[in-house]
């Protein structure tokens, strides 16, 4: 058996907006799901049959990493609800493809150099589900063939497949890496460059450079305080929502372009560790999340609640239900005042831990070169 665990998320600025060239700030949360995976009769998850409808990450990534390979069982736990803009689907795609990657390893040439697997540094499929797949003189085994920047991409497409096509890359990056990521259209000479995702969606294709900001230990005492409404949103509804929303009101971009320049705010706030201009930041960004419609009255009511005891708070995600995030440095307070608002609260450091091995187990269970 294998059990890899991935943070959750919280997008502090730029939801949406991203979607359509502008920059987007996440953090990874302490809050995690963690998936198993081990050989089993029958190919379930968590005691039931595959099921691709409800289960269409996992699908795709059996597509593209399992397509011959024996039937597992997978087991999927964790404390990241589904449905609240918590990046539970990037997680579970970023544990998933971990898992299997860590099932049937990697080959590498005698100087370690892949030779298969999907990566960053060279053109490839992985959007459409092709991978560079070659026999190899040494094999990678277990964690070891495990690669934070191949689970990023994996998940980014299986994510993509699911939007049909509109995803973004910072939610599957962020729960692969941990820490603070932002996504732009441009390389930000001030930040540590990762990689560059491309996109096509009808005949035009997207572009984002990822990046990771180090957050500063003047930081370190600040906390998010997560609430959550207890109203399932979708992703991928939101999305195409908004864009039915600008297509008939053109001008609707604008408001994207100010979200934009808000987020860069947002950028220099974090690098200078000014957290009342950060919190300043998050309040001007959910008006104008509010102003696309993509809130709610229990998301308002819980924002409101909660900058009365924090330096700022706003939706976090796709927005529709879901959750609100808050940042303060008492947040046993925000969180009581959450509460009393009807929401259920969590708290979290800023920017937790990216993708971990909880278990390897006999993780070698089928070699897709062999006859």
């Amino acid at each position: 058996m294998v059990r890899v665990s991935a943070p959750g998320k919280c997008i502090l600025f730029g939801e949406h907006a991203v979607v359509y060239g502008h920059p987007a700030v996440a953090v990874a949360i302490d809050q995690r799901l963690t998936v198993s995976a081990e050989l089993s009769s029958q190919w379930d998850i968590d005691g039931k049959p595959l099921n691709a409808q409800k289960h269409p990450h996992v699908e795709a990534l059996k597509s593209r990493m399992w397509a011959h390979g024996p039937p597992l069982r997978v087991s999927i736990q964790g404390d990241i609800p589904a449905g609240s803009g918590l990046g539970s689907s990037a997680s579970l795609s970023a544990a998933s493809a971990s898992c299997l990657r860590m099932l049937r390893g990697r080959y590498v040439d005698a100087n370690g150099n892949w030779t298969e697997g999907w990566s960053s540094d060279e053109p490839n499929n992985v959007y459409f589900g092709h991978s560079k797949e070659s026999f190899g003189e040494n094999r990678l085994h277990g964690w070891d063939a495990v690669n934070e920047d191949e689970s990023a991409l994996l998940a980014h497409a299986v994510e993509a497949s699911a939007q049909g096509g509109m995803a973004s890359p910072i939610d599957s990056s962020t729960c692969s890496h941990g820490g603070c990521i932002v996504a732009f259209k441009e390389k930000l000479p001030e930040l540590d460059w990762l990689y560059t995702r491309k996109l096509k969606h009808e005949e035009m294709e997207r572009k984002w450079e990822l990046h990771r900001l180090v957050i500063p230990e003047k930081l370190n005492s600040i906390k998010l305080v997560i609430g959550h409404t207890g109203i399932h949103g979708s992703t991928a509804k939101q999305v195409e929502m908004v864009r039915e929303k600008i297509q008939q009101n053109p001008s609707l971009i604008q408001v994207m372009d100010a979200i934009g320049q808000i987020t860069k705010r947002g950028i220099e706030a974090f690098l200078s560790a000014d957290p009342v201009t950060l919190g300043q930041s998050m309040n001007e960004n959910h008006l104008l999340l509010q102003g696309l419609n993509v809130s709610c009255p229990e998301l308002d009511a819980l924002v409101e609640a909660a900058q009365l005891t924090s330096f700022g708070a706003k939706l976090t995600g796709a927005g529709g239900g879901g959750c609100m995030i808050a940042l303060t440095s008492d947040p046993v307070e925000t969180s009581r005042a959450i509460e009393l608002a009807g929401g259920r609260a969590f708290i979290s450091s800023l920017g937790g831990q990216g993708l971990r091995c909880e278990d390897d187990v006999g993780s070698l269970s089928w070699n897709p070169y062999e006859i």
